[in-house]
């Protein structure tokens, strides 16, 4: 490792001092938001980060070094603020704060593009539940809910089939694909009517709140939580906006099937209930259209088999 002192002689030493800058900044910060003392190995931080930084007529190597880290985690954790307002208003400010911080520990930032930061969130509070208690379901339904707002947002449309190109279409060999920015969701609490109360509730507070407040300082408003309910809830994307579809409870297991490779005829038996007549069948024409009609489907193969 070059000293501060002198400027790396070699491509190999400027490659080490930015790996090893780079790890002090990606490091976790302290619970008082301040770099941490100790370095991987036990020593000093302030020794370690005087072997590489600089200090100057104002701040110490450390001091230096500890604006660029926790200007870091700030924006990691602002991001996330964005993106999980409605599990921010479902655990509280304080709960919530310290649920990022373990997730940003054990699941740091990987990827240049910060879209992907939250998508491993549900797959923590289900491994780690203690991080939401007592609302562990609520908080995991809408991580996962949000997460599904996210790719709604930004995964691709593939070409559409429409309801015309089923006309003579056999069920027993046709299976249609989903789009790829539409999840299916069966959640045990009404979230996405609460998701919206706290978007309204989100754009009243900025409007009102003075530009000088920090993002500590703010206040917000208590949001009545949900009762529980069970919904079944498509989010998709439709004309470049967002949109959350509810289901049916057969409607959504028929999708489920279409989604997970099964025929037409296949998803349908799965879907129908238990004890159904032939007046079961009449809903499923207006649902395809409104699918249909929406874009939800795409073809699974390159033809369909007649």
């Amino acid at each position: 490792m070059p000293s501060p002192r002198r400027k790396p002689q070699s491509l190999r030493e400027l490659k080490d001092l930015q790996r090893i800058t780079a790890s002090a900044i990606f490091r976790p910060l302290t619970d008082n938001e301040h770099m941490l003392p100790k370095w991987t190995d036990g020593r000093d931080t302030r020794d370690v980060v005087s072997e590489f930084i600089k200090p100057n007529d104002r701040l110490t190597s450390f001091e230096r070094l500890e604006i660029y880290n926790r200007q870091y985690w700030f924006r990691l954790i602002d991001i996330l603020t964005e993106d999980f307002t409605g599990l921010r208003a479902v655990l509280g400010e304080e709960k919530f704060n310290l649920l990022l911080r373990a997730y940003l520990t054990r699941y740091p930032s990987q990827s240049f593009s910060l879209r992907e930061l939250g998508w491993s969130l549900p797959k923590f509070l289900e491994g780690q539940p203690q991080w939401a208690a007592p609302r562990c379901q609520m908080a995991l339904d809408m991580a996962r809910f949000e997460c599904a707002q996210t790719l709604a947002f930004d995964e691709c449309a593939l070409p559409v089939v429409e309801i015309d190109d089923l006309l003579g279409a056999d069920p027993m060999t046709l299976r249609l694909g989903l789009q790829p920015h539409i999840t299916l969701l069966a959640m045990d609490y009404p979230l996405d009517k609460f998701s919206l109360v706290v978007r309204r509730s989100a754009l009243r507070n900025d409007a009102s709140n003075a530009a000088e407040m920090d993002r500590k300082s703010r206040t917000r408003k208590q949001i009545s939580l949900p009762r529980k309910a069970k919904v079944f809830v498509a989010v998709h994307r439709h004309k470049g906006s967002l949109y959350y579809k509810r289901l049916e409870a057969d409607g959504f297991s028929l999708l489920c099937g279409l989604r997970d490779g099964f025929t037409l005829a296949e998803a349908i038996a799965a879907a129908m209930p238990e004890g159904a007549d032939e007046s079961w069948g009449q809903k499923i024409k207006p649902w395809f259209e409104n699918w249909a009609g929406l874009g939800w489907f795409t073809a699974r193969t390159a033809s369909f088999a007649a």
